[in-house]
């Protein structure tokens, strides 16, 4: 009886075996909204598709989901082709999806959308653009050596300013492998470094052919580029992320190189202008200085320029003639004041002022030499005076008449015979130390 009974197992694969055998089940088209999406980085991708009435588990493998443009969202509604199978471990039937794209929009123009928002909210959109140099000598062009763009790039730049020269850095502007290819021409360009404008561009095409520019990374590889950057993808109607970050954007390759280029004839009428308002200037410069040079040499300073010290010469005269006066003045004042102190000398004889001079000289000397004496023994009596007051105070003094004073086994002074039994003390005379060791230690309160 036991024999007619299935196993889980068993039943779960017969199960299986149905769903993979079943021809409407091998490959099913499926539309529906996408519930508990998690985004998972390089790895498999499990949610569910639901409508109003029924849910489905769906599983999507890490090779599938890198080919899709967009960005699965919580609530996105797409269309789904894959095939139904059952999960053996739960027992649960799923889906396993093997391409996606968005339900009433197209999977480029959503991933388009998406990448264009999470750009502008980093900035990349919004940061001040950087100014084209007026009068390029190097321009650098990224795009495909055999289309049209480069030629007209050329034949643009070769009509309108012939000197700048034109550097092809050839790239693939279509299909999967182009926007690396056109990233690596953008980063080569800035390494060599020496170019005043890149020009990055392709001709017109549906958005599967415009893709490359609307890569991220070419956005960033534009963003981060160190040279200005004029963006020419497409026609006038198309827009591509590649526009929207570099510093220009032109409709057209012709547009791209009359932006990067300013036309040669009006370079020389602009030469031309600016050379004739340099030499109008230069004129009224030398005719204001002119003028100015002739007011000068018409004045009195240059005419007649011994005017200028006359008054100045006669103000020295009459200084040279006071200083003279002052000067004649001072040598008669001294030589009268010579011939007073030569009548006083010889009315006074020096002997006697001499002999003067040397009494007060002696005496001087006798009472400088009693002061010092006199200095000498008192400071003499205070100095005894205070050594007797300090051998008084001495403690080697007090020690000699048969005191002494007591240190524990630490050198510190003991005052209290507090905890003093039983422990080394050293005992100081005035002659040595005494180690000693205390048996009993008595007390002078009334209470012992």
């Amino acid at each position: 009886m036991s024999n007619e009974y299935l196993t889980v197992s068993a039943l779960t694969k017969y199960l299986k075996r149905k769903f993979d055998f079943d021809p409407y089940l091998s490959k099913v088209y499926l539309t529906g909204e996408i519930s508990n999406f998690r985004l998972r980085p390089n790895a498999h991708q499990y949610f569910s598709l639901k409508d109003d009435n029924a849910k489905i588990s769906a599983i999507m493998f890490k090779s599938a989901f890198s080919k899709i443009k967009f960005t699965p969202e919580e609530g996105m509604k797409v269309l789904v082709v894959g095939h139904i199978s059952v999960y053996e471990p739960s027992g649960s039937y799923q889906i396993y999806v093997e391409r996606m794209e968005p339900d009433g929009i197209g999977q480029l123009y959503q991933a388009y959308e998406q990448l264009k928002k999470k750009l502008a909210t980093e900035g990349l959109f919004t940061r001040p653009k950087r100014p084209l140099i007026k009068y390029p000598k190097r321009i650098a062009v990224v795009t495909s050596p055999s289309g049209a763009v480069i030629r007209d790039i050329i034949t643009t730049v070769r009509r309108r300013y012939p000197i700048a020269q034109i550097v092809l850095f050839p790239a693939l502007v279509q299909g999967d492998q182009a926007a690396g290819d056109i990233v690596r021409q953008i980063e080569r360009v800035n390494e060599i470094g020496n170019f005043d404008t890149l020009i990055v561009g392709r001709g017109g095409g549906s958005i599967e052919d415009l893709w490359p520019f609307n890569e991220e990374i070419t956005a960033r590889a534009i963003f981060d580029s160190k040279i200005p950057v004029i963006s020419s993808v497409g026609h006038e109607t198309d827009t591509t992320i590649a526009d929207l970050v570099a510093d220009m954007r032109a409709a057209t390759p012709t547009a791209a190189a009359e932006l990067a280029v300013p036309k040669y004839d009006q370079v020389l009428i602009e030469i031309k202008n600016n050379q004739t308002r340099l030499m109008n200037d230069m004129a009224q410069i030398i005719k204001q200085n002119d003028i100015r040079l002739t007011k000068l040499t018409g004045s009195v300073v240059f005419k007649s320029p011994e005017r200028i010290y006359e008054t100045y010469a006669q103000r020295l005269d009459l200084i040279t003639q006071k200083l003279q006066s002052r000067i004649q003045n001072q040598v008669n004042g001294v030589a009268n004041h010579f011939n007073q102190i030569s009548t006083r000398l010889k009315l006074a004889a020096p002997t006697t002022r001499i002999n003067e001079t040397k009494s007060k000289l002696d005496m001087l000397k006798y009472k400088l030499i009693e002061s010092e004496t006199e200095l000498v023994n008192n400071q003499k009596r205070q100095f005894e005076l205070r050594v007797a007051a300090l051998d008084h105070l001495s403690p080697l003094k007090i020690l000699s008449r048969g005191y002494t004073y007591t240190t524990d086994e630490n050198n510190k002074l003991i005052a209290s015979i507090n905890g003093l039994a039983g422990r080394e003390i050293n005992v100081h005379f005035a002659d040595g130390t005494a180690t000693a060791k205390v048996d009993r230690v008595d007390s002078n309160s009334d209470d012992e």
